[in-house]
């Protein structure tokens, strides 16, 4: 019985003991617990945060919608559409053959390609495809694949596509600015950006918007001066010029001769804009504002116009022309119709390389390079156009004789056609030159005066002369209207030595009586029947000016005039020299 009882309260007394053991560990493992949730909730708690946000918090940017491009009577020549780029995880997606050629197909993209973005490459992120149509991109999304996310911006469209190229430009993936406006007014265009905070869920999808960490702002819009009717001419007369003449290139600008505003700009050959995989540099030149060439003949009124301001001559002043040759050391000018004298409007007229070498060898050096210099020749247009050339003019201290004499027919300096349309401005604006515009101007910005009033109608008189049936360009005559200008014809200046191949150009501007447009046309190489500026260049700039007018509504100021019905060009334009 004893021996019972003892084993009882031993029992007893070992039940107690395993019971309290077990408080024990409860409360240590309740403690611990405690513990750790105090340190991962307290002192851990921004690192697990972190942790968090990366799996399911997103910042998303929202994009901003860039600025409109319109040309000055508000048409669109640079629009923004909705558009989507498609990106994925690498570390979230795993796909499988059939989900690849589906997720190609709407992509139109190789399976192959596909899979490489995907498994190849550095870091976690990865963008499939680009600017793809939102309803595409929705399509993609609907594949319910894990690790694909959808991404909304806008993509850049063109309306106008190759007629404005040069001028407008285009933006990149990323909606910056890559060429012409475009680049140039990027920052204002551009916008900027804003940014939300959100929850997705493991498929992408959001689930919280969270907050807004910055707004975006859209772009503004930019007006241009130029004419949209204008620039289709130009791109027109211009592509069929080059064509025509089997021409390597070309360009044309467009001035308001009273305002500076830019009414047209073209170059050919031409790109889409809306299609630029694969645009290469000489496509995407602006050849009018970044190339320069010698400008020949075009160079003469310059040199006529400092000889008047000193009072070297007057335009009746007779000068000995000795036949059409000149010699100067071992060189000699020639030029293509000889004459033993000529009046200085005669010399412009039949555009004489002797008479125009004897009147800038009457001048000291300095004196001509001002005028070249005050014309802007040798400095940058300040257009804020990206690539603008400034043209060459060399110091005057290192002329010689030779030099100068070649200089005062457009031989030994370079400009842009941009330069030299702006230049013969002060003969169109009595003789004030004002800045460019490609932005379209309310009130037109102070002119300086380059050279005087008289000076600007006396050269402008003698550019009349040159479109008279015994001048280089009758080819550039307009119906109704008084026009000057000048022909330009110059050998091109390849490996430091001149070659076979040349520059046609003509400029000029009408009504001459009260000069509204102005007109710089040049030709680059052409191998047709001809090559002189006034067969080549003259003809396009009488077909825009004819149609410029009339579409501005400038009332004619010479209503008896029929050059329509003078022969072709071909059989009455006088060659001017080289």
């Amino acid at each position: 019985m004893n021996v019972g009882v003892n084993s009882t309260r031993l029992n007893l007394r070992l039940d107690g003991w395993r019971s309290r053991l077990l408080l024990i560990t409860l409360i240590t493992c309740f403690a611990g617990l405690a513990g750790r949730a105090a340190w991962l909730q307290g002192v851990h708690a921004g690192f697990l945060q972190q942790k968090g946000d990366e799996r399911y918090s997103r910042v998303i940017e929202m994009p901003a919608s860039r600025g409109i491009i319109r040309d000055r009577n508000g048409q669109p020549l640079a629009i923004s559409t909705p558009s989507d780029s498609i990106w994925a995880s690498r570390e979230d997606i795993a796909l499988s053959p059939g989900q690849y050629r589906a997720l190609a197909g709407l992509l139109h993209m190789d399976p192959k390609e596909v899979e490489q973005r995907l498994t190849s490459g550095h870091g976690n992120f990865v963008y499939l495809k680009r600017q793809v149509a939102p309803e595409v991109a929705q399509q993609v999304m609907d594949l319910g694949l894990t690790g694909l996310y959808q991404q909304h911006g806008f993509h850049r469209a063109y309306p106008k596509g190759e007629e404005t190229a040069h001028l407008v430009g285009f933006t990149d993936a990323d909606d910056h600015g890559q060429e012409g406006v475009e680049l140039t007014y990027q920052a204002e265009l551009g916008g900027s950006t804003g940014a939300r905070r959100v929850i997705k869920d493991r498929t992408g999808q959001i689930i919280e918007d969270v907050e807004s960490i910055r707004v975006s702002h859209p772009g503004k819009d930019i007006v241009l001066s130029v004419d949209g009717r204008i620039q289709h001419l130009a791109y027109r007369e211009l592509r069929n010029a080059v064509t025509l003449n089997r021409a390597k290139a070309g360009a044309v600008v467009i001035l308001d001769t009273q305002t500076g505003e830019v009414l047209a700009l073209a170059n050919y050959p031409d790109y889409d804009p809306n299609k630029r995989e694969h645009l290469s540099g000489a496509q995407l030149r602006n050849r009018a504002i970044t190339d320069t060439f010698e400008p020949g003949s075009t160079l003469k009124p310059f040199t006529i116009a400092t000889a008047l301001e000193t009072g070297k001559v007057t335009p009746t002043t007779v000068i000995a022309t000795g036949g059409g040759q000149m010699t100067i050391g071992s060189s000699t000018i020639r030029d293509t119709h000889p004459s033993t004298a000529l009046t200085v409007a005669q010399v412009i007229q039949h555009s004489s390389n002797v008479g125009a070498a004897r009147i800038a060898l009457a001048l000291p050096p300095e004196t001509l390079w001002n005028m070249f210099t005050d014309v802007g020749f040798g400095q940058t247009p300040k257009l804020g156009f990206p690539g603008e050339a400034g043209g060459r003019v060399r110091p005057f201290r290192t002329w010689k004789p030779i030099e100068q004499a070649t200089m005062s027919y457009g031989t030994g300096i370079s400009v842009s056609l941009i330069q030299l349309a702006r230049a013969y401005t002060i003969f169109a604006n009595n003789g004030m030159m004002r800045p460019l515009s490609l932005t379209r101007v309310t009130t037109p910005a102070p002119g300086r005066q380059v050279i005087s009033a008289l000076t600007a109608h006396q050269v402008s008189d003698m550019l009349e002369l040159v479109v008279k049936p015994e001048g280089t360009a009758p080819a550039a005559q307009v119906r109704g209207y008084r026009v000057a200008g000048k022909t330009g014809t110059a050998h091109k200046l390849m490996d430091g030595r001149y070659v076979n191949r040349y520059v046609a150009s003509f400029v000029g501007f009408a009504p001459a009586s009260a000069p509204r447009v102005l007109i710089a046309v040049m030709i680059d190489e052409p191998a047709g029947n001809s090559y002189y500026g006034g067969m080549v260049a003259a003809p396009v700039f009488s077909s825009l000016m004819g149609n410029v007018l009339q579409m501005l509504a400038v009332p004619p100021d010479d209503p008896t005039s029929s050059a329509f019905d003078l022969p072709h060009p071909a059989g009455t334009a006088a060659a001017e020299d080289t």
